[in-house]
């Protein structure tokens, strides 16, 4: 309970932080906004292929988005692990009586919080666009849950490498490295049906497409019970380890100070 209360008020500290910068918040939920109006009027006429066993683009675009937007925050996230290094906050957080692990867990519940905010409002644009919502309210919230998991996730991974790095080209450098590459090996973009071989084979590994599944599949209202255990169970189990490998290298860094 006290590493709970611990982690919630250090979470609460950096939402206040965000909420000190309108312009960035804006950024931040216009970038996302953009990439669902533009690559769904761009690409809306994919449906027409073969194999793409969809009506409407955006519909299927939606969901993709909404992960995109959970994989780029959570990614970027170690960037300021390294903006609190550098100012000292970090070493002050050390000294105090704060649990070490509320200290991590703080960060990760307020990406989950701002990331179940865009999503919501991501849903929203998305269906002023067009985008056919089959599902219930307990379907919607499984979406934000599914996108939750993946920010978080990656987000522990970012505050791993940040800690071991602890200078933002590296961390810049490395979450470029990966984040593309993770969202075009899915099916964000384009179905499954269509993927080559290789990308398809690789997809199944690809934590970012278990989130788009899981969000495709409860936005239209088709998720079963095998389906959601399936999806769910793995981003929790990724999420798991990301968070471990963040409390093993924070270990690491105190050692190191």
């Amino acid at each position: 309970m006290k590493v709970l209360i611990q982690s919630l008020l250090l979470a609460g500290r950096l939402l206040r932080a965000l909420i000190r910068q309108p312009w960035y918040i804006a950024f931040t939920l216009v970038q996302p906004l953009i990439w669902l109006l533009l690559y769904g009027q761009l690409f809306k006429s994919i449906v027409a292929l073969p194999g793409f066993d969809r009506s409407s683009y955006i519909t299927f675009l939606t969901p993709g988005v909404i992960v995109m937007t959970a994989l780029f925050s959570g990614g970027w996230n170690g960037m300021g692990v390294i903006a609190e290094i550098d100012r000292g906050i970090l070493e002050r957080l050390l000294i105090s009586p704060v649990s070490r692990v509320s200290i991590i867990f703080g960060r990760l519940l307020s990406v989950a919080a701002i990331n179940a905010v865009q999503t919501i409002i991501l849903l929203g644009f998305g269906v002023l666009l067009g985008a056919k919502v089959g599902g219930g309210v307990a379907d919607v919230l499984l979406l934000i849950v599914s996108s939750a998991l993946l920010a978080t996730s990656i987000a522990a991974l970012s505050n791993a490498l940040a800690l071991l790095f602890r200078r933002e080209e590296s961390v810049s450098g490395a979450a470029n490295l990966l984040l593309l590459p993770l969202t075009f090996l899915s099916s964000a973009f384009i179905a499954k049906s269509l993927l080559p071989p290789w990308m398809l084979a690789l997809s199944r590994f690809n934590p970012v497409e278990w989130s788009v599944e899981a969000n495709r599949a409860a936005l239209m209202g088709h998720l079963n019970a095998s389906f959601l255990l399936a999806r769910l169970g793995l981003l929790i189990a990724f999420a798991a380890c990301a968070i471990l490998a963040s409390l093993r290298t924070f270990r690491i860094y105190q050692r190191a100070i």
